[in-house]
């Protein structure tokens, strides 16, 4: 057998196979794609079209998955294109909000919760991805290089400035106490 049969033969083997439909990754991944979008700043009217977006793509795309990287990561790394895709569009359009309606302060219990998600909104959008999947959601490196498709050396320079960004945030938010 010459070399190009054995080149041949490597790359026309079968595609990997999806464990679960499309239904069962909805039904499984979507509190985690809710949570993924707020975290990455999405506004509360605009996270179930973005919701719905990242489950578009989802569904376009399930056949090329390949199951050596995180679903999670690969989800996020979805959510982190549709949340930047939404806002180079909201720069060109802007929306009038009726702010009639008096904020309501958040009950003792979340306020560990909305402080972090008040600090990560001081973070950029790529800081904050890289910040989110590897300090928050448990994902190396390498795994958000492949999914956000960047230098693991430049994502480690943005989970640098991430930390140190969000906890001076942290600080800032608490009062000036750390």
């Amino acid at each position: 057998m010459d070399m190009t049969s054995v080149v041949a033969l490597r790359f026309t083997g079968p595609a990997p196979v999806m464990a679960q439909t499309f239904e069962e990754i909805y039904a499984e991944q979507l509190d985690y794609v809710w949570h993924s979008l707020r975290r990455l700043g999405v506004d509360d009217r605009d996270r179930e079209d973005l919701a719905h977006d990242v489950f578009l793509v989802v569904y376009r795309r399930l056949a090329s998955y390949d199951p050596a990287c995180s679903l999670r990561a690969w989800l996020f790394g979805i959510a982190y294109r549709v949340v930047a895709d939404h806002r180079r569009r909201a720069r060109v359009k802007r929306e009038v909000l009726d702010d009639t309606v008096e904020a309501v302060a958040p009950p003792p219990a979340h306020a560990d919760r909305e402080l972090v998600l008040r600090a990560l909104t001081t973070l950029d959008l790529e800081r904050r991805a890289v910040f989110i999947l590897h300090d928050l959601d448990g994902q190396s490196i390498p795994e958000i290089a492949r999914v956000i498709d960047a230098p693991e050396n430049t994502l480690y320079s943005h989970l640098s400035r991430a930390r140190r960004d969000f906890a001076a945030a942290v600080k800032k938010l608490r009062g000036g106490v750390p």
